[in-house]
């Protein structure tokens, strides 16, 4: 066990789950209507509340156990059999890695939130996430960072895919979740009401930026100049966005937005994830610098062109920010074509497919969208019994 990697993956790890809560939450929640902010702080935090319990029990051997094969890590890790405080996995205690990855594993199907918000059954949210995170998040975990199929040895020989912090397995599996699921569900019944509280979706957008250092400078799993390279990078890219976004919308309306600049932050983000470990601040200036326009191109393709209500456009920027991300790693020459072409294809097909079966399989158990009358007055009230502000204290 190495001390320094130790305490930087404990640091880490508090990070990427301050990521989800509660910056997720505030993200979300500000950008969704009054009526509406609880049900968004409820799907996140139980999200996490529930992942973490699944992960414990069979996630973790999915994704990083031995007894499997190229396709899945088998069951021998379950509830972390064998797995005692002594148990290393590299220079790391094992059970501080296994947390270290639960984080990742609240984070992904809390992103597919965005997606649904404002209609869906709370049954819903709880029932596919659960199933979503052990069938399609935990194999793609093990085919590209548990030594499966997709990682190095594997279909694309020695070099497999390079995907450093979650290009495929969080952001292309999670957007791509997502536009299924707003597809099935059809638009709101409200699609034009602004953000409640732009106030909110700056302070989640700040608190996810800071996380952020967490998810990607944690990714490197040890305290050296690769973890550093990977924060310094992942904050320039940020940064690049933010301002090319803000641009691009000065260009095209007249306006700079609060709302539209933090979201370009997180496109930045999003876009550098998978080729932080392996690009430099000037890659990452690149990078940073499309995104911001790429992502709000994609926004516009999605909800204008494409109509379909993506609420809070988790395709067009985690999506399409993690696919392009992938894609430049190739382009700088720090990853092979084949493979990361190759595994964009394989991820998304595998994660179209198990999505699709799963949304027909749950909703035929709970109910997928409320009803008129719930969704006009608000999932808070209705469903949660609650409001997020008395007028009248």
């Amino acid at each position: 066990m190495n001390g320094a990697d130790t305490a930087w993956i404990i640091v880490a790890t508090a990070l990427v789950l301050f990521m989800t809560l509660p910056g997720l939450a505030l993200f979300y929640g500000g950008l969704v209507r009054a009526r509406n902010v609880l049900s968004v702080f409820m799907h996140c935090y139980a999200i996490a509340c529930l992942m973490s319990t699944l992960w414990l029990a069979v996630g973790y051997s999915i994704a990083f156990g031995g007894s499997g094969n190229g396709f899945w890590g088998g069951l021998d890790r379950a509830f972390l059999n064998g797995v005692t405080a002594d148990s290393l996995s590299g220079t790391l205690p094992e059970v501080l890695f296994f947390a270290f990855q639960m984080t990742f594993a609240i984070i992904t199907p809390a992103l597919i939130v965005g997606a649904y918000v404002e209609r869906v059954g709370f049954g819903f949210v709880l029932l596919f996430s659960a199933l979503w995170m052990l069938l399609c998040y935990a194999p793609v975990v093990h085919w590209v960072w548990g030594g499966g199929f997709l990682a190095d040895g594997g279909i694309f020989g020695e070099v497999g895919v390079r995907d450093f912090a979650g290009g495929i397995v969080v952001h292309e599996t999670a957007g791509l979740a997502a536009l299924i699921i707003a597809a099935f569900l059809g638009a709101r019944r409200h699609t034009t009401t602004p953000p409640h509280n732009p106030g909110y979706v700056m302070i989640g957008a700040a608190m996810l930026w800071v996380g952020w250092f967490g998810f990607n400078g944690g990714s490197q799993l040890a305290a050296d100049g690769g973890a550093a390279m990977a924060l310094t990078v992942t904050h320039i890219s940020a940064a690049t966005a933010s301002l090319t976004w803000g641009l691009w919308e000065k260009i095209k309306y007249g306006t700079v937005s609060l709302v539209g600049v933090v979201t370009g932050t997180i496109a930045g983000l999003a876009s550098i994830t998978p080729a932080s470990g392996f690009v430099g601040p000037i890659e990452a200036l690149i990078i940073g610098a499309v995104a911001g326009i790429l992502c709000q191109e994609a926004v516009n393709f999605i909800r204008n062109k494409a109509k379909i209500d993506d609420t809070l456009d988790v395709f067009a920027v985690h999506g399409v920010g993690g696919i392009f991300g992938t894609i430049m790693i190739a382009v700088f020459g720090a990853g092979a074509w084949a493979a990361q072409l190759g595994s964009l294809v394989i991820v998304g097909v595998y994660t179209a497919i198990v999505t699709v079966v799963l949304v027909f399989v749950v909703k035929a158990i709970t109910p997928l969208r409320v009803d008129a009358e719930t969704e006009t007055n608000g999932l808070d009230l209705t469903v949660h019994g609650e409001r997020a502000y008395d007028m009248s204290s």
